[in-house]
């Protein structure tokens, strides 16, 4: 199961020039598929019967040997395909070159204290350093390339008490959601006793908050049956108080919901300890219950919540508090979202609006000392706005063109914020902002390998098959005219918007002299709520339909050849990508489904699969099971059909969307008949759904990956080779 691995340094000497001959004929006839055994099950499921003669690769790889063995062939064979490629070389050195660069995450204020993560360049995980004041020196706190020797134990989320004294941080292994949260003294670098099991990443959730400096609020789930925690369901997410110095045995219950063991629950806690706001969310879709906790005149042996919004009708996500008034996001009477607020001491509390919803979505809000920075997305792009308590508009803030912007964390107590910007051609650049002027100041800058100005970036608007209007980013090379080899990406689920951020696997394709485009279709968030609920649920064909229009697009438009289109999607992404690469063959050249939710008839059953239902249906519902039939990826594959070629990739440690879906996929791509390019899986060991991926790992991954895409879809590179192990 160990898949090889080829050492990656700053120097491209590693690399050696060669012919595509020396290499491999790279014309040479596929070799036979590893393998696959298949098993009559079938199931009658509202009066049809659907096979699944893969189901017996939905066991965890740790847990069977047989399913162990199949990823090993299935490994070794896609070796065998992708040592053919000579772009790969090309791709792992250009990828390590441009990531070689500094890099900054925005900073956490608390206490007067700046905490931010800083990788050097090819550090396989960024290290946590703390700044004790704007031009204080900085220090080391954590280091986490020090904790695995393959790297792939990451720093997860990190929580600063309010004084600054104490960091609550957690632990990701091997790119697995479970976390563990540990505890450090700030002043000593030292860790204490206190350590947390059982805590989760569930998406959108900060699971946990302090209530003060020596105690926290955080959320656990069930931790499962030992061989079961990569795949068991994910339930019973209750909220406890822990205190400094205690044995998690011994941490307070403060809220759970025993009758719905389904439902997630959190807490976040206002800047000044005096509230505590207790989320409950039955899935994935932007509605959820408000509970509050007054701190102010209870101790903790008293504490009673008391219902604020009831009903799972809308989102409701809570900003801070100012005395007695609560400010929220929602998107309650207002799909492109508003700001509300609520004065829990008055006789009759009601709310208030003080920024109304406008044209465009608010993406986020937070309040920086007496002003509410407002970002939202226009078009998918950033636009961020400053106003007073009372909703006045202050000031726009002003970014450098057409990008991403995110940050803006803070607190009524904080003076400043930072927040980030970047762009498909620019790195982050992180800012320090004065809410009370509206100017920003340069934090951290990269130093880059090269100039932004020579790639262009447009944004056009094309039709989709029912005549929605539907935005996505092009960019390229400023050099590259006429068709060429391009890569088309989307996701549209989840209400999740793709923004127009950096990234090193992008720029490596465009250096290459592809061009690279991002399809903001439905399902996500770009246009607020009624966005969202244009692609989910029955409405999940138009999520299809706006990618496959957008290729359609690309090609008539002469961004790209016949066949020069690749496609590629992670996630839910992955899933779209399998649909269409049913439903339309014919339009790509090249596929890359990543961690995909491949089976829509079983994707209830694994960890946290009970929370998609939201987005795309209940597979128990005849309604639902339908609709879920008629475009799942495993159950639609097109025999007779000439098929792109597809490289689907995963992890063995994916406990979210867990790896039996790209197995079973894999598997029946392989056994049907669908044409002479090849259909391969790449299959990461100690490594989950993305997070806390190393940057070795990364760059092994993504050279391997573009290096296939680019072979398929024509995008010539310089050809080298990589050096020999021996």
């Amino acid at each position: 199961m160990i898949r090889k691995s080829h050492a990656v340094s700053s120097a491209v000497a590693m690399l050696l020039a060669a012919s595509p001959a020396a290499i491999f004929a790279q014309d040479a006839a596929l070799p036979d598929y590893p393998e696959t055994r298949a098993e009559a099950v079938e199931d009658v499921i509202f009066g049809e019967t659907v096979a699944d003669p893969y189901r017996w690769l939905e066991q965890d790889v740790r847990q069977s040997s047989e399913v162990a063995d199949w990823v090993a062939r299935q490994n070794a064979f896609s070796d065998s395909v992708l040592d053919r490629i000579p772009e790969t070389a090309w791709f792992k050195a250009k990828l390590a070159e441009l990531i070689d660069y500094e890099r900054y995450d925005v900073p956490v204020v608390a206490g007067g204290r700046y905490f931010f993560g800083y990788n050097s360049g090819l550090q396989n995980q960024s290290q946590l350093f703390v700044q004790d004041g704007p031009d204080a020196a900085r220090r080391l706190l954590i280091d986490p390339n020090a904790w695995a020797k393959d790297g792939a134990t990451a720093l997860g989320d990190i929580r600063p008490s309010p004084d600054g004294r104490r960091l609550l941080y957690s632990i990701q292994d091997g790119g697995s959601d479970w976390r563990q949260l540990k505890v450090l003294d700030v002043d000593s670098g030292k860790d204490l006793p206190d350590a947390i099991d059982g805590v989760k990443f569930p998406i959108r959730y900060n699971n946990w908050d302090w209530v003060d400096g020596d105690s926290f609020l955080y959320g656990r789930f069930d931790i499962p049956a030992a061989g079961e925690e990569f795949q068991a369901t994910s339930l019973n997410n209750r909220v406890y108080y822990h205190r400094i110095g205690t044995d998690q045995s011994d941490d307070l219950l403060v809220f759970a919901t025993p009758d719905e063991p389904e439902r997630s629950n959190d807490a976040l806690v206002s800047h000044d300890g005096s509230w505590a706001v207790l989320r409950s969310r039955q899935a994935t879709e932007e509605r959820n219950e408000i509970r509050v906790i007054d701190l102010r005149r209870t101790g903790i042996d008293r504490w009673q919540n008391r219902m604020l919004v009831p009903g799972f009708e809308h989102e409701w996500d809570f900003l801070d508090a100012i005395g007695a008034t609560l400010y929220f996001r929602t998107n309650q009477g207002a799909p492109t979202y508003r700001v509300v607020a609520i004065d829990m001491d008055a006789s009759e509390p009601r709310w208030q609006v003080v920024v109304p919803q406008g044209d465009f979505p608010i993406d986020h809000a937070s309040i920086v000392g007496d002003r509410l920075i407002v970002s939202y997305l226009q078009d998918a792009a950033s636009k961020v706005a400053v106003f007073g308590l009372d909703g006045s508009r202050k000031d726009d803030i002003r970014l450098g063109g057409i990008g991403a912007a995110e940050g803006f964390g803070g607190s009524p107590a904080s003076s400043d914020t930072f927040y980030s910007f970047s762009s498909f051609n620019r790195p982050a650049t992180i800012y320090r902002l004065d809410p009370a002027t509206g100017e920003s100041s340069v934090f951290a800058a990269p130093r880059l390998t090269f100039d932004p100005g020579d790639y262009l970036v447009e944004q056009k608007f094309y039709a989709s098959r029912d005549g929605t209007r539907v935005p996505m980013f092009i960019v390229r090379r400023s050099d590259v005219s006429g068709p060429a080899p391009t890569l088309l990406y989307g996701y549209g689920g989840f209400d999740i918007s793709l923004t127009p951020g950096f990234s090193t696997t992008r720029m490596a394709w465009l250096a290459a002299g592809g061009v690279y485009a991002l399809a903001n279709i439905r399902g996500g968030g770009e246009y607020g709520k009624d966005w969202h609920d244009a692609g989910r649920r029955a409405n999940k064909q138009n999520v299809f339909d706006d990618f496959i229009a957008a290729g359609e697009w690309l090609k008539a438009n002469g961004y790209t050849s016949e066949d020069g289109l690749a496609i590629q999607g992670g996630s839910n992404g992955g899933l779209l990508v399998g649909a269409v690469s049913n439903q339309r063959p014919d339009l790509f050249a090249a596929a890359n489904p990543q961690v995909g939710v491949m089976d829509m008839l079983r994707f209830d059953r694994w960890t946290a699969g009970r929370t998609w239902v939201d987005d795309y249906g209940y597979p128990e519902r005849e309604e639902d099971w339908k609709i879920l039939r008629a475009y799942s990826p495993y159950h639609n594959i097109r025999a007779g059909e000439d098929y792109p070629a597809i490289i689907v990739t995963t992890a063995d440690t994916d406990d979210r969307v867990v790896p039996g879906h790209s197995f079973k996929y894999a598997a029946a791509l392989q056994a049907a008949e669908i044409g002479d390019e090849p259909h391969i899986i790449r299959i990461e060991t100690r490594a989950g759904h993305g997070s806390g991926k190393p940057t070795d790992k990364l760059i092994e991954e993504y050279g391997e990956i573009l290096g296939f895409l680019a072979h398929h879809a024509g995008l010539q590179v310089p050809v080298i080779a990589e050096k020999s192990d021996e």
